[in-house]
């Protein structure tokens, strides 16, 4: 591999997003033959002690960052987080029972619409879909009924832009949460959670592999659930926790990418390091933003906007699309924002250096200077 190709080049690309350089270059180094056993990790049995060894160090790579509590496990699973809209309410409402969905985004909408579409009863908890989402609600505006099953958010919206930035309230009902775009990106109480889930391609490593991080005594509430329900066997988490993640074959060189990037972030500090970094690098776009009289306009209220994915909108068309063009002629890769939206958003996630933000911030008011 050239890896000068990369010289000039910065990957803001939603997902699958950046990974660290030194990952990439461990991971090449490593390939022809995985700790010297004349295997690459493509090419090794999941049943191997060489591949229990990754499985583990991936394992506790996620324990020691987020603090992951005996009481949870944790799991490889496969589908994204797609799969999970509906393993989540068919493995946790019961017959005849109910849980909340908070709406703060698309991603949101579709877990909300998953658990309806497999039959199960989903209330929305709240919503901030009038506003067009412009916003995350405050604690005080979710409902939280007994009989629910959970609550159901979604941390960080990627297509609107905003995020979750009070993520520990008091409910009377489990709390469930997608952290597919924000997982490690700064510090969480895991224990607030009885399941949170996440694709791993935004933050954690390559597209996959989703991890998932369940209360040990939920698993049994869903087997029995799962069991009632004549659930198929790859849809039960009881199941995939039994076996360790390997009731089939797990995305072996994923799960591998998830325990050298665990490594990585805790190499750089943690995620109290994470965070300050993200922070830094939110300031230095969301700078550019606010300093430009009007000519870069955000999508999202300050309160709600997101570390880790910045949209905006230039009220020319043209001048936004030249943006655009202009930024990827100069390296700024995967600017364009979200199909169903449009627009322009920056994706910030862990790999993505402060320099890289730096150099797009130079870009973008520059380009203003000259084309107000």
């Amino acid at each position: 591999m050239a890896w000068e190709d990369r010289q000039g080049v910065y990957n803001f690309n939603p997902g699958p997003a950046a990974l660290p350089e030194a990952v990439l270059r461990r991971a090449q180094e490593e390939l022809p033959s995985y700790a010297g056993g004349g295997l690459s990790v493509l090419e090794m049995s999941h049943r191997s002690q060489a591949y229990d060894e990754i499985q583990a160090r991936a394992q506790n790579g996620l324990r020691r960052l987020l603090g992951i509590p005996d009481t949870h496990r944790v799991l490889f699973l496969q589908g994204g987080a797609s799969l999970q809209f509906a393993m989540v309410p068919l493995n946790f409402i019961p017959e005849g029972g109910a849980a909340g969905y908070v709406l703060t985004g698309s991603w949101s909408e579709k877990a909300y619409q998953e658990a309806e579409r497999v039959g199960l009863r989903a209330a929305v908890a709240a919503s901030t879909k009038e506003a067009g989402y412009r916003r995350i609600p405050d604690w005080s505006e979710v409902r939280d009924e007994p009989d629910w099953a959970y609550v159901h958010i979604t941390t960080n919206n990627t297509i609107v832009g905003s995020q979750w930035h009070h993520l520990h309230p008091s409910l009377s009902v489990p709390l469930v949460a997608d952290m597919s775009s924000d997982i490690c990106s700064r510090p969480v109480r895991v224990e607030d959670y009885h399941l949170i889930y996440a694709g791993a391609q935004k933050n954690i490593g390559p597209a996959g592999v989703t991890v998932v991080i369940v209360r040990e005594d939920w698993l049994g509430q869903a087997e029995e659930i799962a069991k009632a329900r004549r659930l198929p066997t790859m849809l039960r988490y009881a199941v995939h926790a039994k076996n360790d993640s390997r009731y089939n074959t797990p995305p072996v060189f994923a799960v591998y990418l998830v325990a050298l990037v665990a490594e990585w972030t805790l190499e750089q500090g943690g995620l109290s390091a994470m965070e300050a970094r993200n922070r830094e690098k939110a300031d230095l776009i969301y700078g550019a933003l606010d300093e430009s009289d009007g000519f870069y306009q955000g999508v999202v209220e300050p309160g709600s906007r997101s570390w880790m994915n910045a949209t905006f909108r230039i009220a020319d068309p043209d001048v936004e699309k030249r943006f655009l063009e202009e930024a990827r002629a100069k390296g700024f890769l995967g600017l364009a924002g979200h199909r169903s939206v449009g627009g322009v958003r920056v994706s910030m996630y862990n790999a993505v250096p402060v320099e890289a933000c730096a150099k797009l911030r130079e870009f973008m008011d520059d380009f203003r200077r000259r084309h107000r």
